[in-house]
């Protein structure tokens, strides 16, 4: 069984390829522009896990790829700012997220490979968001019940929220890729699972707010660099929930082999390790009448503001100054928490990883690698 993982040198995709490695032959491409890049590129080498350098935003770049059962598309630019920030213009935003994706589809039609799409909350529209009445609770935000915008609920946002415009520049290059893959497996027969994620975070993610807001502040206290609050009062009570990839690369386990897709009977099944179903070539089976769409992360159990953040990392670190700054930005959101009760309903998947665990795993690896902002904050 072959997979493979685009963007396998960034955070997540290198946490995917360790992790499904163990199990599965796995190969990936990445572009490395981004710092940090190339340290993963030497631990997935020692791990035996080939890498090749390409830019998939040139359909020439995967003529050469070996044919896979699976694609995991990991390969993106992930900050919210992107094409509007002047690190990256619009169109190297467009290229960058849509491009690719469109791209890769092109290499899962050629070789009837399934696509997993690993999407963001960011698909999710501004407005509705910005409109969910919350008021302050010791030192965070939390949703007040009454009114609320369609698709919320006790638990979270739910796939059915607005995804109407604005929503970013970056989170409509991915609702586009979304829109495309869903109509690239029905017109070609082949599976498709697209998981809109939100926060990740875990040890190794690269040093930049608005790439991973958790790792960002640990290694901040750790550094004892200044931070700042901003918006929504300076108070820090802004909500996320977060996910490690360690849970979502279980979740992708289980969508390879989920039984509404399998046929009565498979064929060239390879064995599993770890009492884990064999999962069948993608190009054997037919496409899914099951929902295709998911929203993964850690929910209200594994959410947590700012200012509570900062509670956490003062007790483990000397305080560092927290300057605060009320002014709104364009894209900043009070309370985003997912609702991921149609992923644990349609594949009995939760997570693992608590908020504890992924905070400890961070702090124990921001210790051991004392200048990693300086190493990464350039991706």
């Amino acid at each position: 069984m072959k997979l493979l993982i685009t963007g396998i040198c960034g955070f997540v995709g290198c946490r995917l390829a360790r992790n499904l490695s163990r199990d599965f032959e796995v190969v990936g491409v990445d572009n490395f522009c981004r710092a940090g890049s190339e340290l993963n590129r030497r631990v997935l080498s020692d791990l035996g896990i080939r890498v090749r350098h390409a830019d998939l935003r040139l359909a020439s770049d995967l003529e050469s790829l070996p044919q896979t059962d699976w694609v995991i598309e990991a390969a993106a630019n992930p900050s919210v700012l992107a094409g509007v920030d002047g690190r990256t213009s619009s169109r190297q935003l467009t290229e960058q997220n849509l491009l690719t994706t469109l791209n890769t589809l092109e290499f899962c039609k050629k070789h009837g490979a399934g696509f997993i799409m690993l999407s963001t909350s960011r698909v999710y529209g501004i407005r509705p968001l910005s409109s969910i009445s919350v008021k302050a609770q010791g030192s965070r935000f939390v949703v007040q019940t009454g009114d609320m915008p369609a698709g919320i609920g006790s638990q979270g946002i739910r796939e059915d929220f607005s995804t109407s415009s604005p929503i970013s520049l970056y989170g409509a290059t991915k609702l586009a890729s979304e829109t495309m893959s869903l109509e690239y497996g029905d017109a070609f027969g082949f599976p498709v699972r697209i998981n809109r994620c939100g926060v990740m975070a875990g040890a190794g993610q690269f040093g930049r707010a608005d790439q991973g807001i958790f790792s960002f502040w640990i290694h901040s206290f750790r550094e004892q660099k200044p931070l700042k609050y901003i918006g929504f009062g300076g108070k820090g009570y802004q909500v996320r929930d977060c996910l490690h990839p360690e849970d979502l690369a279980e979740l992708i386990r289980k969508q390879m082999v989920t039984a509404g897709d399998l046929p009565s009977k498979s064929v060239g099944q390879q064995p599993a390790t770890d009492n884990r179903q064999p999962i069948p070539p993608a190009a054997q089976r037919p496409t899914p009448n099951a929902q295709r769409i998911f929203n993964v992360s850690g929910g209200l159990q594994n959410s947590m503001s700012l200012a509570e953040l900062s509670q956490w990392c003062g007790q483990r670190y000397c305080a560092v100054p927290i300057s605060s700054d009320p002014t709104q930005r364009p894209f900043d959101l009070p309370w985003v928490v997912l609702d991921s009760s149609r992923v644990r309903d349609q594949f009995d998947w939760v997570p693992q990883w608590g908020m504890d665990r992924i905070l400890e795993e961070i702090a124990t690896f921001a210790e051991s690698h004392s200048d990693w902002l300086e190493l990464t904050a350039g991706s």
